[in-house]
């Protein structure tokens, strides 16, 4: 494209309070944001689509991150779906694992089964764990079951077969049998969805993929439509869970794969914001105005895991490793029956939000709390639609001050102590609990409410610096943006690792390569901007649980990785390459790391083959231009704010008039178009090259 006609990227991610819009045009960016409607998310996006600042027809790029899948599980508002399994495995998704939320609680109630019973079916098949058929497909039995789903006019299907991940066949002659016999509805095959080892996971994530397909198709051809008939031309492109962007078609057929999209895309702009600082090595803190979510960024590769929870559901699709807290701007603040001072999960949500808002909220609110100890202004961070009343919040604190024996401003310090140790906790899950030292790591803080908790947090942790992007308030929006298009691709192979040839293990990988070429280009991508990492699941023999590892190629070099790397290059697979041997090192090293031991005499069994097809995408130029100026112009008032019960006389800069390389010493309040920075006694911000607002907590990181 040339200069005379620059490309123009937009990005939106739906919150629970706020749609976020962010435009970058020849290197500006723009920021907007709308009201969600959470009733018919597709609205508040053409709405914001509305009113960019830019013709959609000129739109070259949109990416979208979505929670609709995400509210429908919480929610449990999903299609009507059936179940079809092997004879004597009905039961399978209700009897779930042996493991209780609380291991002393015998009263505890799993989560109700995605299918109901009478929605679940069994057809005569079977097939062994090495793939042989035991017992051919029963084909009349399939086709007198296609007349029971025409009778019960049900939406979806879920198709999950005993060992299907080992030969898939059966599975895909019951979706044929049942198309051919006119079953009207969508049909999710588990040897697609998640062709891995461990029945109920497999079956879980393809009951929840069926259930949520229709859903996410009506929403996905809902919003296309209408920014078509906006004049909106470029192909739709949503964030999956893993980081990475797919295409449209792609997320209506799979949409378990977008559960995480918001958060992921949040995690992709904190890398990408913090690794133009050369800071690799992340903690990303995104608070919205429902929740928090926080997540760790390791050699500028945000952590993968096939272990995630949605609501009460284990999903074992691949997913950036975020942890989610009921803690956001929204969350409301009250007494519970004990007399303890309780913030969330419940939210104010988008309608009718915090009480300043002025919308009709009666409920007090973090937002809230914040308002009372003088480090928001409504007048300065809400649009201007919103209406504002100071007065009608210290009333809805006052309960909240009896219960805690001071005034209103007593109150909403506790709303905030609570809040911020929820927080805490969540941050302690994703960095110390896991083997790694908060204080080793900076902290990217964003999401509207992100900012004017994060100096607090980092303090406490002892993490020397956080990083506020100039795009705060909407970096889930701005990263995706700059997140490449990727597609995984995974089939257990469970067998001794002895056993395993190198030529069987290339033709695995030949075949996800073919596919993840097909997708990639289908998504735009060039062969040189195509890259394909492989990784295995090892684990000792009798181990319940396994590692990831890389698997080099000769072009990618033998050096051992550490677990969650990988090779990758542009070519094929090539069986001679792969030493089996340095990848079983790898695991036993792997594993010494983890847990502090390995057992290198042990067996080694291969449990997962995995590939990750990337499609990289060249990230628009996000240079921040040189701002001269003096720091003092930038003051737009002194306010009371109150720090640890005291008051303090604090000065309040405008972010956009803060000049490049600026220094402010905390107590300080800094106000952003779409989020707010709160730098405590003793911090100092700075301003660095790209506009971000660099806070120095006073930690040395030792």
């Amino acid at each position: 494209m040339d200069d005379s006609d620059p490309e123009t990227r937009v990005g939106v991610d739906v919150g629970g309070t706020f749609t976020d819009l962010v435009t970058v045009r020849d290197g500006r960016v723009r920021v907007d944001k709308t009201p969600s409607t959470p009733a018919a998310p597709e609205r508040g996006v053409l709405t914001g689509l509305q009113d960019l600042d830019a013709p959609l027809g000129d739109v070259d790029f949109f990416g979208h991150g979505t929670t609709v899948a995400t509210n429908a599980v919480l929610e449990g508002e999903w299609a009507d779906t059936a179940l079809v399994t092997t004879e004597g495995f009905r039961d399978a998704l209700e009897i779930g694992r042996q493991d209780r939320p609380d291991i002393y609680d015998f009263d505890a109630e799993k989560p109700a089964p995605v299918v109901e019973r009478d929605r679940r079916f069994e057809v005569p098949e079977r097939v062994d764990e090495g793939g042989d058929v035991l017992e051919p497909l029963d084909e009349a039995a399939v086709r007198d079951l296609a007349a029971d789903l025409r009778e019960r006019d049900v939406d979806s299907v879920a198709v999950s077969l005993l060992f299907s991940f080992e030969r898939p066949d059966h599975e895909r002659r019951v979706r044929d049998l049942l198309r051919a016999a006119g079953v009207d509805a969508s049909v999710s095959l588990s040897s697609d969805v998640l062709p891995e080892i461990r029945e109920y996971e497999r079956t879980l994530a393809t009951a929840l993929n069926a259930a949520l397909k229709p859903v996410m198709d009506d929403y996905l051809g809902a919003l296309a439509d209408g920014a078509a008939d906006r004049g909106l031309t470029a192909p739709l492109r949503v964030m999956g869970s893993n980081g990475g962007l797919m295409a449209a078609e792609a997320a209506r057929d799979r949409p378990v794969n977008t559960l995480l999209s918001g958060p992921a895309a949040g995690v992709r702009g904190a890398t990408y914001v913090a690794g133009r600082r050369g800071v690799d090595d992340l903690v990303t803190m995104d608070m919205g105005g429902t929740s928090c979510d926080v997540s760790l960024v390791r050699g500028g590769d945000p952590l993968v895991t096939t272990d995630t929870e949605v609501g009460d559901y284990p999903v074992s699709v691949p997913t950036v490793d975020v942890h989610t807290v009921g803690a956001g701007g929204g969350s409301v603040a009250h007494v519970d029956a004990g007399g303890a001072l309780r913030v969330g999960p419940a939210s104010a949500g988008a309608d009718p939000g915090p009480i300043c808002y002025g919308r009709g909220g009666a409920r007090p609110t973090i937002t809230d709390a914040h308002l009372l100890l003088g480090r928001i202004d409504p007048a300065g961070f809400l649009p201007d639609a919103l209406g504002r009343d100071a007065d009608a919040v210290r009333d809805a604190f006052e309960p909240l001050a009896d219960a805690v024996g001071g005034d209103v401003e007593d109150a909403a310090a506790g709303v905030l102590r609570v809040a911020n140790a929820d927080m805490e906790r969540a941050l302690r899950v994703v960095s110390v609990e896991r083997g790694f030292d908060p204080r080793e790591f900076a902290l990217v803080a964003f999401g509207g409410a992100g900012p004017l908790h994060a100096t607090a947090l980092a303090e406490s942790l002892g993490i020397p610096e956080v990083v506020v992007p100039r795009a705060a308030g909407v970096l889930s929006a701005l990263g995706l943006l700059i997140s490449d298009v990727v597609y995984d691709y995974s089939t257990s192979m469970v067998r001794e690792w002895d056993a395993v040839d190198a030529a069987d293990l290339a033709a695995v990988y030949e075949e996800f390569e073919r596919s993840g070429r097909e997708e990639l280009a289908a998504a735009g991508r060039d062969v040189d901007e195509m890259r394909f990492e492989r990784t295995v699941d090892l684990r000792y023999a009798g181990q319940s649980f396994d590692l990831s590892v890389p698997v080099a190629d000769a072009g990618a070099g033998d050096a051992a990785g550490t677990a969650g790397d990988a090779a990758s290059d542009t070519g094929g697979a090539d069986g001679a390459a792969f030493d089996l041997d340095a990848i079983a090192e790898r695991f036993h090293d792997a594993h010494e790391r983890r847990y502090g031991h390995a057992a290198r005499d042990e067996p080694v069994e291969l449990v997962t083959v995995r590939l990750r097809a990337r499609g990289l995408v060249e990230p628009p130029d996000l240079a921040a231009a040189h701002r001269d100026g003096d720091v003092d112009d930038a003051v737009r008032e002194t306010r009371r704010v109150v720090f640890g019960g005291d008051d303090h006389a604090t000065p309040v800069y405008d972010r956009t008039a803060l000049p490049t390389d600026a220094a402010v010493d905390g107590p300080a309040v800094v106000e952003g178009p779409e989020s707010t920075v709160v730098v405590h006694p003793g911090q100092t911000a700075s301003v660095d090259g790209d506009a971000n607002l660099v806070v120095a907590t006073g930690g040395d990181g030792e």
